[in-house]
């Protein structure tokens, strides 16, 4: 009876072990880059109070931000994206912007307000995404296709509304279009 009871420990040290380094190897076995499909995520939409996913912009060309209001180089990217949906919105952009704050959601919905932000505004308090998507720090912006496959990535401030990134977008609406 003694050695069955051994047996069963060492079996569940070695699930635990395995669990473990399963865990830790994730990021490396799959790694969240250009090319790879997009990972689910949980937030709050501060405008309705709903938890949204990924599901939400299922088939949709899509600009995934991951952000905070403490973040200067937030702060300066931020109106490009904002100039960018205000340009291919209407054409079918969506942009998924999703704050890592911990404060109250007023503190984010106030800096979405001095923007002028008119895109849904997320908000992932526990900061799960930053681990979903092997985020290096803020800003990190995704680029998705209609199809949930990230086509550009970008961990640094940048000016989304660039004739480059238009050009871009554009292409994947108008792909998005002719499935």
């Amino acid at each position: 009876m003694k050695k069955q009871w051994i047996i069963v420990a060492v079996v569940l040290v070695v699930l635990t072990v395995g669990a473990v380094l399963g865990l830790k190897l994730t990021p490396d076995l799959f790694p969240v880059e250009v090319g790879s499909r997009a990972p689910q995520f949980h937030a709050i939409d501060l405008g309705t109070g709903d938890s949204v996913s990924l599901d939400r912009f299922k088939g949709q060309v899509t600009l995934l931000n991951i952000w905070a209001t403490w973040c200067e180089p937030c702060r300066v990217e931020m109106p490009s994206i904002q100039r960018l949906y205000q340009q291919l919105g209407p054409e079918g952009l969506k942009v998924a912007s999703v704050s890592i704050d911990v404060a109250d959601p007023s503190v984010v919905k106030r800096f979405a307000q001095e923007y002028g932000l008119t895109f849904p505004i997320l908000q992932d308090r526990t900061r799960s995404i930053e681990r979903i998507y092997q985020t290096t720090g803020v800003p990190e912006t995704f680029v998705l296709s209609n199809d949930g496959v990230i086509v550009k990535k970008i961990a640094m401030a940048h000016s989304w509304d660039s004739p480059v990134d238009q050009d871009l977008i554009r292409r994947l609406l108008a792909r998005a279009r002719t499935r």
